[in-house]
């Protein structure tokens, strides 16, 4: 086993150990494209200024489908691959296609089929449960870093809104302070007192009200 295969796996396995009350999956080492600036943008593997530029523009990517498709325009398949492996906006677990769960790198149709099988996610903990039925810990740790479970405005905690990326302890306290929710444009109309318009549909994408 090389060196860098053994480094991935000792990080999978860490950060499957200290996951464990989060919704989305850590993006510490899968960077979040909604989120980057132009700068942090050109340096991933495969972009340069105005491919970054591209992608601040046509921001926020509701799914991984409106990337896939901006930078096929200028990408190979084993490139944009490459450019996955270090830059993902999180899959939801309870409703991504098939073939935006296939652009995760890696991915088989066969573990897509298991991802759909176990629908709908209530946590994280279920999704490591039901996968590491097929796959070992350090390889769910890695998977779980592409996906998120919606987070139920009206129950998720603090460190469950902290998980989100791009997400302060003001914006979490302000998250808090609108309960009860009683719909989603609720939390549109409340949350767009603090950011754009394009701010809140990016984190109306990890949102949920059960």
């Amino acid at each position: 086993m090389n060196i860098s295969r053994t480094l991935s796996i000792i990080v999978a396995v860490f950060l499957y150990c200290t996951w464990a009350q989060a919704q989305v999956g850590n993006n510490d080492y899968i960077l979040n494209p909604n989120v980057l600036d132009n700068d942090e943008l050109s340096e991933v593997s495969n972009l340069d200024a105005a491919i970054a530029d591209a992608i601040t523009a046509a921001r926020p990517f509701a799914d991984m489908t409106e990337l896939d498709a901006l930078l096929s325009t200028s990408l190979n398949d084993s490139q944009r691959e490459e450019v996955y492996s270090q830059l993902f906006a999180p899959i939801n677990l309870n409703t991504a296609s098939e073939e935006e769960m296939l652009l995760i790198p890696g991915m088989t149709g066969r573990m897509a089929h298991e991802f759909d099988e176990y629908r709908p996610y209530t946590s994280l903990e279920q999704f490591r449960r039901e996968i590491g039925k097929y796959v070992d810990e350090a390889e769910v740790a890695r998977l779980e870093q592409y996906v998120f479970v919606p987070l139920d405005l009206n129950s998720a905690t603090e460190d469950d809104f902290a998980s989100i990326p791009g997400v302060g302890g003001r914006m979490v306290h302000e998250f808090l302070e609108y309960r009860p929710y009683s719909d989603m444009e609720q939390f549109r109309r409340e949350i767009g007192k603090y950011v754009d318009d394009n701010e809140v549909a990016r984190l109306e994408r990890y949102m949920t009200i059960r």
